[in-house]
């Protein structure tokens, strides 16, 4: 005679297979069976199974995602029901809705302008406005990731809610906060490159630039001459022995305090130099010079006191 399962035995069992099916989607890599690492997932009836054995692995398998189709970035838009995500890098962090308009559209223009009135409650927030458009129009011209300009953005909100902005250029808090991000992060940009993007001078940029660390509290590490290597070497072109060969000099160069007082830039750039003729891949002085953004008359003095201190025979 079989005794019939009660409720809370089944529960039990069937709770017990559920959390099971849970491990084997987190956890299972390779077939318990036969040992294959080929399992597929089968959406339509909801099971992982091993390909070469035919076990189902996992079954009942929740599928989270969307239940509609897309197969290009225009159905992914049109088809999404959720926003944008939050970002630091818009005012209100993109929670708002925006009105668009075309050129054919009635009456569509005049209903942006009068949404856009709304958004902006005072000066302030229009300052707030371009800060941040500044921030992200220096990103996009040297060419920084997405998350410089968001930790730029939220470098900027705390300067602002510490009344740090007030009575200052904005386009210059702005420029010395994107360079004091790339510093933090290890993105090598020189403040030459900084300045020519933006709007002000470099007296203003640094003045900024030391007002805000003092303020702010921030510590900014010095800049190491490796960290310039590899965009430089990319920039004219040479190879990754070129690379190694170059950081290979500074580190000796660093061993021996050669760097100390020395800019940075200008230890990189003869560095790359010496390492680029050594290799075959001959620069002239003024093809360095160019990406460097040092004069050329600094790297002949740098590559002399490199060559001549680390005993270097450079043929040119």
């Amino acid at each position: 005679m079989v005794t019939p399962k009660t409720d809370t035995e089944e529960g039990k069992h069937h709770e017990g297979k559920e959390d099971n099916t849970a491990d084997y989607n987190e956890t299972v890599k390779i077939c318990p069976e036969c040992g294959s690492k080929n399992l597929i997932r089968d959406y339509g009836r909801a099971e992982l199974f091993c390909s070469q054995c035919g076990l189902v692995v996992a079954e009942n398998i929740v599928d989270l995602g969307p239940e509609w189709r897309a197969f290009d970035f225009e159905q992914i838009s049109r088809r999404a029901r959720v926003g944008a995500p939050m970002t630091y890098r818009i005012h209100d962090k993109g929670l708002s809705t925006l009105v668009t308009w075309s050129p054919t559209g009635q009456g569509q223009y005049k209903l942006k302008k009068w949404q856009q009135r709304t958004h902006i409650a005072n000066t302030t927030e229009r300052s707030f406005i371009f800060a941040l458009s500044e921030i992200d129009r220096m990103a996009c011209a040297l060419k920084l990731p997405m998350n410089i300009r968001e930790a730029a953005s939220m470098l900027y909100r705390k300067a602002m809610r510490k009344r740090l902005i007030r009575g200052r250029s904005i386009e210059g808090i702005a420029t010395a906060i994107l360079y004091i991000t790339c510093r933090q992060y290890g993105v090598p940009r020189t403040l030459e490159e900084v300045r020519d993007i933006s709007r002000v001078g470099q007296k203003e940029i640094s003045r900024a630039y030391r007002f805000l660390l003092r303020e702010l509290d921030l510590k900014v590490s010095p800049a190491s001459p490796v960290d310039f290597v590899p965009r430089f070497c990319s920039l004219l072109d040479l190879t990754g022995d070129i690379r190694s060969k170059a950081i290979e000099i500074i580190k000796r160069a660093s061993e021996e305090e050669l760097t100390n007082g020395r800019g940075p830039i200008g230890i990189a750039a003869a560095a790359i130099y010496i390492a680029a003729i050594l290799g075959g891949e001959h620069r002239t002085q003024k093809e360095v010079s160019d990406v460097t953004g040092v004069t050329e008359v600094t790297i002949r003095n740098r590559y002399k006191e490199l060559s001549e201190q680390l005993d270097i025979d450079v043929l040119l």
